[in-house]
């Protein structure tokens, strides 16, 4: 049943939950600091995490910028060709035929095995680490698009050929607007775990800093209060990424959120076979 959008009130219950939980999450951190006694360098409390961030701040927020760019290129560059290459699949049988068992059997490699190899191929810089980010994206968004494709209604393609829609046409209009929802569900799957390969990349063929290497120079001087904040940092970025995600969803899935179409999605649908 269709609901009016959240005014201000449901926005703020909507939010509320999160920094809800967030705020009990970090009474627990403190509370078993403090009942537990555990030294700092084993778990740092709430409060020296907080005390060191704001100490390193300019440093933490360049390695943030560095990683969140790192991560924006490789997510839609993975995005993008993955989207390519599984409507390559869906118009050629025989494409998918051959390309498909070795696109499942390349995910059996773990992305760290692949990430010391494309050190070797591409050097040290910024290539290496969009590559590797593209491949966490790329496999969810193929498999997902796919099955999108593959999910219209035959009744519905035979009608439109009928009418006379040509090729194209019939990809606009009933076929991509199939894919939206699975594409958006990889997308966000993969907004996350994408960050953690942007870490990886920075680990192996980092030259220009980021959250990644500041992870490894706070482990190598067994800074744990660093350690944690820049944990928070890249849990920052997995949320940032995510809502991204979700915000692009809501502008290019009109018909999930109301009953009417926004300005710009009735001017694309109004030469529509």
């Amino acid at each position: 049943m269709y609901t009016e959008p959240f005014g201000w009130r449901g926005w703020m219950l909507r939010l509320g939950g999160p920094v809800v939980a967030l705020v009990l999450v970090v009474l627990a951190w403190d509370l078993a600091v403090r009942w537990f006694d555990i030294p700092a360098y084993v778990l740092p409390s709430p409060e020296r995490t907080l005390e060191h961030t704001l100490s390193d701040w300019d440093t933490l927020w360049e390695g943030f910028r560095i990683t969140f760019l790192t991560f924006l290129m490789g997510f839609l560059l993975g995005a993008v060709s993955g989207f390519a290459f599984a409507v390559l699949m869906d118009m050629s049988g025989w494409v998918r035929s051959v390309l498909y068992p070795i696109l499942i059997a390349s995910q059996a490699v773990p992305v760290i095995a692949i990430s010391a190899a494309l050190t070797i191929w591409l050097g040290f810089g910024l290539a290496p680490k969009l590559v590797i980010v593209a491949l966490v994206v790329f496999f969810p968004v193929v498999v997902n698009v796919l099955d999108g494709l593959n999910s219209v209604d035959r009744d519905m393609l035979n009608l439109v050929k009928s009418m006379g829609a040509s090729r194209a046409k019939i990809f606009r209009y009933v076929k991509l607007p199939a894919t939206y929802t699975p594409l958006f569900s990889a997308l966000k799957l993969s907004a996350t775990f994408s960050v953690t390969g942007a870490v990886i990349g920075e680990w192996t063929a980092s030259t220009s800093g980021g959250l990644g290497a500041y992870l490894l120079q706070a482990n190598s001087r067994l800074n744990t209060a660093g350690t944690f904040s820049a944990i928070v940092f890249l849990a920052l970025l997995g949320v940032v990424s995510f809502l991204l995600v979700v915000g692009a969803e809501y502008l290019m899935t009109p018909w999930r959120n109301g009953s009417k179409a926004r300005r710009w999605s009735r001017r694309y649908w109004r030469d529509a076979p």
